[in-house]
């Protein structure tokens, strides 16, 4: 054989399987206001953020004949937790390590392969990356030296990078951007290490920065009183789970993480924007309404999770609403207006024993003094990481039912914070010692039922339909079908479940590799239905883990390591 021919032959062995490059279809504005049922385009589904197909081939009576149409070994360890995109054929998964992977939705081929290079002395507090979002030929994604990347969509090649912010001040990126009319907007990590949160918007053709948005009030500007003295320019305010969009207000809905650092003296006041929703002009970035969902956070109850924009009924009117789990351990239902966001209700979901009372005109909470954290031990429910962490809710308009992966029963005894606590440029700013923070854990009064669930609420009546209870966490991201179903993981012991989602009977379940902290998607190839999800343990799940077998004294191995996993029905 001449030496050509090897040549030849080497290269296709190890180039990329360059599969339905042709057939790539551009996302454009309309597609991305009115998805197909059949693809899977943007974070959550639809700019609502529902997690909701309407596909309905697999449903409630034939999910017990799922099966594994194909599965992807991604090559890394740490938490996968990105929804797998899909557009016309074309998945596209984020990983640890700030990777991108292309793969043919319909055989698991992997088509190309993109690689950030990261520096040495990046601190990866939080390894993990949460998604792409696409528009025209481009995929888009952030890395954790805070890039913005955006690549050819058929390719994988890099077209340009954007800097989003300084890592080396503490910044990293974890989310996945949100495409809205020619723009892609991020946010930001870094809340434990003493930045101010703010949300961007980039040209989606230039890479250029066109507007941004700061979750900290500063010094005159609106909210800026709420901060005493220069304490707001290391204020917190991380914005890393991807905001909704409501095409006819203009308005992107982002949730906003905790104040810095932990311990509230020197921070008087109720610290604006943080542990809130603000409502954004996507055309100018200019605030234009927001609810803080507790003031003065003392408990690291980021409120990062967007809003869900549901437009429904409630007590005989029909109200568009914006709908939120908090971590704090509420149910939060508002209603979103073009100028402001107005309070309606908030109910209690899991164990709750620091809000003693809520305002029922603005919905400001009141606190019980014993369950602040201060000077010396205090224990409160629930724990640092929640009634319900970054995972995402689901709602189906089919059952009219919203789904939330809770954690119950599990609270938190903080120590005395450190008492010198002083601001290092890309350095934790957090306020306690790590281990009394990674040993605060503690059972609730009602541990022995169950910690993990998955609830069901209905949203007119505020009242809980259905709950499914694990006995450890529950990590779990939800996708609710037009086939009556609802599936999510989240659990030790690796499985991925289907619910009925009018009932909470489990109908189905499979064991992946690892466990499931990715957000499931649906779509459809050829007249066949596809279920998908990035099976991957690690960065909180497993931490929460730790503090939990340190608590109880036990001990729970999940593997790690990444896999897509992907199902259909026998045929």
């Amino acid at each position: 054989m001449n030496r050509n021919v090897k040549n030849l032959l080497g290269a296709l062995l190890l180039a990329p399987v360059a599969v339905l490059a042709a057939d790539y279809a551009p996302v454009t504005d309309a597609r991305l206001k009115n998805p197909e049922p059949g693809n899977w385009l943007t974070y959550r589904g639809n700019y609502a953020g529902w997690g909701y197909s309407p596909l309905k081939q697999i449903n409630a009576n034939n999910a017990k004949d799922l099966t594994v149409a194909w599965s992807f070994a991604t090559g890394l360890a740490e938490g996968h937790q990105a929804p797998p995109i899909v557009n016309n054929g074309y998945m596209f998964v984020t990983t640890p390590g700030s990777q991108v992977i292309a793969l043919n939705a319909k055989t698991g081929d992997e088509i190309w392969r993109f690689k950030k290079e990261l520096p040495k002395d990046l601190l990866q507090l939080h390894p993990t990356n949460r998604g792409v979002a696409l528009y025209g030929n481009k995929v888009y994604y952030t890395t954790l030296d805070t890039f913005l990347v955006a690549l050819d969509a058929a390719t994988g090649k890099k077209v340009w990078e954007s800097k989003i912010a300084e890592w080396k001040n503490g910044y990293y990126t974890t989310v996945a951007p949100l495409a809205v009319k020619g723009k892609i907007i991020v946010g930001i990590s870094g809340g434990e290490m003493g930045i101010k949160g703010f949300v961007k918007a980039f040209d989606a053709e230039s890479g250029n920065e066109a507007w941004a948005f700061s979750t900290v009030a500063g010094p005159g500007e609106p909210g800026g009183e709420s901060w005493p003295a220069d304490t707001s320019k290391n204020g917190g305010g991380g914005t890393w789970v991807t905001g909704t969009y409501d095409p006819e207000t203009n308005l992107t809905f982002w949730g906003t993480g905790n104040p810095g650092p932990w311990p509230i003296e020197g921070r008087a006041g109720d610290n604006l924007y943080t542990t809130s929703v603000v409502a954004i002009d996507v055309d100018s970035g200019k605030l234009k309404g927001y609810h803080q969902y507790h003031w003065r956070d003392a408990w690291d109850w980021d409120e990062v999770s967007a809003p869900l924009l549901i437009d429904t009924e409630i007590g005989g009117k029909k109200v568009k609403t914006a709908v939120h789990a908090g971590r704090n351990g509420y149910l939060w239902v508002l209603e979103r207006t073009k100028d402001k966001m107005n309070f309606l209700a908030a109910h209690k979901y899991v164990e709750q024993n620091v809000f003693t009372a809520i305002d029922a005109k603005s919905g400001r909470p009141t606190y019980d003094p014993a369950r602040i954290p201060g000077k010396g031990p205090t224990t409160f429910c629930p724990s640092l990481w929640g009634g319900k962490d970054w995972i995402p809710e689901a709602y189906n308009p089919d059952t009219g039912l919203l789904y939330i992966p809770a954690t119950n029963n599990l609270c938190a005894e903080l120590l005395a914070p450190e008492e010198d606590l002083t601001y290092t440029p890309g350095g934790l700013f957090i306020g306690y010692p790590i281990p009394d923070v990674l040993g605060s854990l503690r059972v609730g009064k009602n541990a022995g039922k169950n910690i993990g669930e998955v609830q069901a609420w209905n949203l007119k009546t505020g009242k809980q339909v259905w709950n499914h209870p694990y006995k450890g966490v529950n990590w779990g991201p939800l996708l609710t079908t037009g086939g009556n179903l609802v599936f999510g993981g989240g659990t030790t012991d690796r499985m991925f479940r289907a619910f009925n989602a009018t009932t909470g009977a489990v109908v189905w379940e499979h064991a992946t590799p690892s466990g499931v902290t990715g957000i499931p998607t649906s779509y459809e190839i050829d007249g066949v239905q596809y279920v998908a999800v990035l099976s991957g343990w690690g960065v909180d799940a497993q931490r929460m883990q730790g503090g939990l077998d340190a608590a109880t004294n036990t001990k729970t191995n999940v593997p790690q390591g990444g896999t897509v996993m992907v199902f259909k029905l026998r045929k």
